[in-house]
């Protein structure tokens, strides 16, 4: 359930609380409006009445009917991201395709049935873009066509001779071009928010310096003076690792 589908569905209940909010009302004090005629305050003082009495099964079957709008749209969620990470995958074996000094026919079915997958894995969260009972409709992300495309340009049984290098280049910048733009428009239904402490430093280090809270020194001391205490079963283990820990810890000289 896309984000937009969620919106429209909450907004139409939104618009039917309200009304109803507003019958309650008019209903309640239907006996306060001079003018009425006496049907009109007898049909609200009913309608004011069985709402009343209708109340718990109207709520709980409100609450049901939101509970399922919204695992709906978490099931939609998980489907789009599981799709998204074979997408990132099957990028990145067609990227690693590419790259190969010598393009075996193997390698190449690998990478174009991974990408052919990819494409029909897409109809288990989206349907055509204007797909009725009798058109098709269009592909909803043709990025992926266009990798698929310039895959194909690489297909070792259409000659006898190695593909030649500036034609991978070509390939590779094709599909990454590709994958860019389709990565700006399919993740927009995630809802995507900006991490809380972003870190946008370029060459950023670690700031925190070596050391820990006097507590955890306490605790570990009084662990290591327990130890002490008890025989070691396997000294030699003992010293084995000691000798690496010191050696690890061993301030590094370059030379």
């Amino acid at each position: 359930m896309t984000r937009v589908s969620v919106n429209r569905t909450l907004s139409r209940l939104y618009w039917l609380l309200a009304v109803v909010l507003l019958l309650l009302l008019a209903s309640k004090f239907a006996n306060d409006i001079p003018g009425l005629p006496p049907f009109v305050v007898s049909a609200a003082s009913n309608v004011y009445e069985f709402m009343r009495d209708m109340s718990l099964l109207i709520a709980t079957g409100g609450v049901a009917y939101i509970s399922n709008v919204f695992q709906k749209r978490s099931n939609f969620i998980d489907s789009l991201e599981e799709e998204w990470r074979n997408i990132v995958r099957t990028k990145s074996v067609l990227l690693s395709t590419c790259e190969k000094p010598y393009l075996a026919t193997d390698d190449y079915l690998a990478a174009y049935y991974r990408i052919s997958e990819t494409i029909d894995t897409m109809r288990i969260v989206y349907r055509n873009t204007g797909e009725t009972d009798g058109l098709i409709g269009l592909y909803p992300y043709e990025p992926l066509h266009d990798m698929r495309r310039a895959l194909q340009t690489l297909d070792p049984r259409l000659t006898t001779e190695e593909v030649p290098k500036e034609k991978k280049t070509l390939a590779r910048d094709a599909i990454e071009q590709a994958f860019n733009a389709l990565r700006e428009t399919f993740l927009e239904e995630l809802d995507l928010e900006e991490p809380r402490r972003p870190l946008l430093v370029r060459g950023s280090r670690r700031l925190k310096t070596p050391g820990a809270a006097v507590s955890a020194l306490v605790v570990a001391e009084n662990q290591r003076r327990r130890l002490a205490r008890e025989p070691s079963p396997r000294p030699d283990i003992d010293e084995f690792l000691t000798t690496l820990r010191a050696e690890e810890e061993a301030p590094k000289t370059g030379g």
